[in-house]
Parts: C-alpha cells; sequence; structure tokens
C-alpha cells in the first residue's frame, strides 16, 4: 500500500516559496566623517531589520557619498541598484522616505514606474508607503512633489535670508574655524588653538611647508578640529583663511537652482565684514603667508584657480625627504653621454648645510615599488587580510545602532524647532513661551549632538583606510606578479615616499601602512 504523507499549508509553502530578496539603499549629503559614520549606522540598522523578517533574504545595502538627492545621474550607487533590478536580483527596496531617495518629481515616478514594470517595490518607511500596494500613483506623486518644492523652497528661503544678512551685517557664524568657538553666535578666540595657528603661520614664515607642518602636529599629539590627524589640505585651508585677520569674506560659494555647489569667482556678490571679531593674525602675516603659498604654487605648475598641476608627474610632491620633511624635486642628471632623471630634495639644493639628503634615481624607485607590490601579491593573506580584519573588528556595532537613535532624536528636534517658529509668525504662540521652548530644544539638541560626536570619535575604525585595505587586498589577490612599473598603480595605492637615505625608501600605502624597500643602484 502506498504512504502518503500530509503536508500541512503553511509548511508547503516554505518549501514552495522563495525569500523576498530585499536591499536598502541609503544616502547621506556630505562626505564628512561624520556622515560616514551615519551611513554605517543605517548600514546596520537595514541589515538587521532585513534579517528579522523570516521571509526576507539580506540583498545587501546601495548607498551614496557626499551627493545631493536632486540629480539620479550622480548617484552612482543608486544607478547600480537599478541595473541590479533589471537584471532580477532584487525584488523589494527599503529607504528611509521619498527625500532620500528623489527630491524630483519626474525622477521618482519614473523610476517607480520602471521598477513596478520589472517586478520591484519600493518601501517608504516615513511615509509608509509600499508600491506593490498602491492603487494609483496619486499619493506618491502628491508627496514627492512635496518634496521637491520643500527642497527648491527651503533652500530659496534660506539664499534670500542669507543674503540679506549680507547685506547688512547680521550674518553670524554658526561654523567658526579651528581657532575660534561659538559663543552666543558670536566668535571668540580659543586661547589654546589660536596658538596653533599662530604656531602654523610662523612655521610657514620660516620656510617650512605645509606637509611638514602636519607632521610635526601629528607627531605632537594635537588634535585637529574634529580630533583627527592634520593633513597638508587642512594647513593649506587655515593659512588662506581670512578670518584669521579678523576680517569675514561672505558668500565665497554659491549653490544653483540645480543644487550643485560652486566656488565663487565672481559670479556672485562678495560681502567683506572688516573687524567682525578679535583677529588671531595680522594682516601683514596673513599676505606674507600668501605671496609664499602663490610662489610655491607657480613652482609646482598649479593653477590657482583650480588647485590642478598644469605638469605633473606621478611623484611630484610626494617624495618627501625625511631629514628635514622638503618634498623632493625632479631633476636630469648626466653620466657622460647618458642622461637620467633624479629626484632631489628641495631643500638640500637651496641650502646644501641644512639637509644632506643626497638624490635619488626615478627608475629605482619604480623598481623599488614594483618590488614592494610584488610582496604584497606574494603574502597578501599575511599581511593585508589581518590588517583589514582588525580594522573591521575595531567598529562597535551598537554604537552604529546609537548613533543611528540620535540623528533621528536630532532630526525630530529640528522639526520641533521649525513648528514652533511657524507657530510663532503666525501669531499662535506667545514670545514668552516660545522663548522658553526654544531653550529647552536647543539645550537638548547641544545635548544630543555632543553624544553624537563622542561617539564617532570612539569609533577608532578608520572606514577611509577600511575601503583602501579592502580595495587593495582585492588587487593583490587577483593580480599576477607585476613586471614593469605603471603610474595608474602607484597613484591608485600609494599616499607617498619617504626617502630615509639613498639606499632605503619607504612607500606610504593609502591603507595606512608604511612599507619600506631596498633601492638596487
Amino acid at each position: 500500500m502506498k504512504k502518503i504523507t500530509k503536508i500541512e499549508g503553511n509548511l508547503a509553502n516554505s518549501f514552495l516559496k522563495p525569500k523576498t530578496r530585499v536591499v536598502a539603499y541609503c544616502r547621506v549629503s556630505t562626505d564628512s566623517n561624520e556622515q560616514l559614520v551615519s551611513l554605517q549606522a543605517q548600514k546596520a540598522h537595514y541589515e538587521s531589520y532585513i534579517k528579522a523578517n523570516p521571509e526576507w533574504e539580506y540583498a545587501g545595502l546601495y548607498y551614496d557619498e557626499g551627493i545631493s538627492g536632486t540629480k539620479k545621474e550622480n548617484r552612482s550607487g543608486l544607478l547600480k541598484m537599478l541595473s541590479d533590478c533589471e537584471t532580477g536580483k532584487i525584488d523589494l527596496i527599503i529607504t528611509k522616505s521619498i527625500s532620500r531617495f528623489a527630491r524630483n518629481t519626474t525622477d521618482c515616478l519614473e523610476m517607480v514606474r520602471k521598477l513596478i514594470d520589472l517586478g520591484v517595490h519600493i518601501y517608504f518607511e516615513k511615509e509608509n508607503i509600499n508600491t506593490g500596494s498602491m492603487e494609483s500613483e496619486l499619493m506618491l506623486s502628491i508627496l514627492s512633489g512635496l518634496a521637491e518644492s520643500e527642497s527648491i523652497s527651503i533652500s530659496e528661503n534660506t539664499k534670500w535670508a542669507i543674503q540679506r544678512r549680507f547685506q547688512n551685517g547680521t550674518f553670524k557664524i554658526s561654523y567658526p574655524p579651528y581657532g575660534y568657538d561659538n559663543i552666543d553666535g558670536q566668535m571668540v578666540i580659543n586661547p589654546k588653538q589660536a596658538e596653533v595657528v599662530k604656531y602654523i603661520f610662523a612655521e610657514v614664515l620660516s620656510g617650512k611647508g605645509t606637509q611638514k607642518i602636519a607632521d610635526d602636529l601629528n607627531q605632537k599629539g594635537i588634535p585637529s578640529k574634529r580630533g583627527g590627524r592634520w593633513t597638508a589640505t587642512t594647513i593649506r585651508g587655515i593659512l588662506t583663511n581670512e578670518k584669521y585677520t579678523g576680517d569675514v569674506i561672505l558668500q565665497k560659494t554659491y549653490t544653483d537652482r540645480h543644487f550643485n555647489r560652486h566656488t565663487n569667482y565672481g559670479e556672485k556678490n562678495m560681502y567683506l565684514v572688516e573687524n567682525h571679531h578679535e583677529a588671531i593674525i595680522s594682516h601683514e602675516d596673513f599676505e606674507a603667508v600668501d605671496a609664499i603659498l602663490t610662489q610655491r604654487a607657480k613652482e609646482k605648475g598649479i593653477e590657482k584657480r583650480n588647485n590642478k598641476y598644469q605638469n605633473r608627474y606621478s611623484f611630484s610632491s610626494k617624495i618627501i625627504c625625511s631629514e628635514c620633511g622638503s618634498t623632493f624635486k625632479r631633476r636630469i642628471h648626466s653620466s657622460g653621454t647618458r642622461k637620467y632623471i633624479a629626484w632631489c630634495c628641495s631643500k638640500h639644493i637651496s641650502q646644501i648645510t641644512e639637509c644632506s639628503m643626497q638624490f635619488i634615481r626615478d627608475d629605482d624607485i619604480k623598481t623599488a615599488f614594483v618590488t614592494m607590490m610584488n610582496k604584497l601579491i606574494f603574502g597578501q593573506k599575511f599581511i593585508l587580510r589581518p590588517l583589514l580584519d582588525g580594522l573591521r573588528n575595531q567598529n562597535s556595532a551598537a554604537s552604529f545602532l546609537r548613533i543611528e537613535e540620535l540623528e533621528t532624536k536630532i532630526e525630530n528636534n529640528m522639526e520641533q524647532s521649525q513648528m514652533l517658529t511657524g507657530l510663532l509668525a503666525k501669531g499662535y504662540l506667545e514670545p514668552a513661551l516660545f522663548n522658553k521652548e526654544k531653550i529647552s530644544l536647543e539645550a537638548e539638541r547641544e545635548r544630543l549632538l555632543a553624544e553624537k560626536d563622542q561617539l564617532t570619535r570612539s569609533i577608532n575604525g578608520n572606514f577611509a583606510k577600511v575601503d583602501e585595505v579592502d580595495r587593495l587586498l582585492k588587487f593583490t589577490t587577483k593580480s599576477k606578479m607585476l613586471k614593469t612599473y605603471e603610474d595608474e598603480l602607484f597613484e591608485n595605492y600609494a599616499e607617498k615616499i619617504i626617502v630615509y637615505s639613498r639606499e632605503i625608501v619607504g612607500f606610504e600605502l593609502k591603507c595606512g601602512i608604511t612599507l619600506k624597500e631596498r633601492l638596487v643602484n
């Protein structure tokens, strides 16, 4: 007799019905360190959220950093997700809100329609809209239209209000530069930081380069404004900031109607406010430093307007003397009838008694770089893999989730503040009550921001370095042994070269490690 086993309906469905492949899409508006931490928090949130549903399969996270939500074409993460939808890899997309997904009605509806045709639906958390259950596009059209008009309206109103404050001289610097604090809306000197600013200007006037100054500050353990390491770019930002003279130039940048930010080269009016606050640096020293930086840029072939080298080699400004901190310059040397390229310490060239470092040959550096990369290719599992695992283990999932909570609370706080302002403007709220509630909200926001900042700093894992190590690991895993030097490889993976002697150089890689290599003469 045949044996028949009954399979219950729900159990049968579990065998027959495949899991829904779910992805998340995130976007942050800037590429600052804080926003990158926020992105990691969102990633941790969505991964745990999706995996908690037994009918769902976590299929990954797509994101864009430092890109406005107004233009689809500029969002590589979004475009990659749409491409994967077309190839049938995704069933459902979860995103925070319509404004995070798109602030352009046309783009939003176009993408939704296209995805529905592909059998892919979107769930907008904030609006609680699932395109898979929509009877029509009316609600989504209204909401996306509101998101777009809100973006434009806020932008235009903000720009108008700022313009008025520019013109009447009442504009307040919300985020003062290093060396100043914001106290009751006024820029007040931070004595400890001001001494560092004076030191930076004095060092440039004495002949030191920006990279050397950054290295000295890092060696002394002096934190930058955000508590991180100093870079040559950070130093140049301080040296070119007129605020240290007590003056302020307003509207040095502007945003066009398409939400693109530009440096103001005369397209918009600028406003000079003299004696706006107490100065740290005299006008004379500031102008003298500006002349030095201009001359150095000219020597290196840099166009001041776009900061790009007119004639740049892969090693230009990247070879650093360990003895004096100066950069090496490219020279043509002769040996009998044969000419060759060499790199020489700029301090040694100008003041031989101040630095004894001798030249090194271009070919020798390239050979050493190839040797170093081949060592990584051969031993990547013993060098790069442990490094990557170590950096990833430094990151705390609990911290990420807490930062996500703080982000939500800060956003709610801002919305409450805006609502209070609206009620006051319409006459529904007494000024005394408004001020009381406003002070309370500001105090809460300061507390939330302080906690978020502390958590951000407590996460020791450097996400940029994690990405760089991962990128280098992928290359070394797939690559065969190198036979010749390539500029592209050096520019992709090396930050700079440190010359210890004519025999030894160190390659400081973008992933944060420095590997020494012997030059073969």
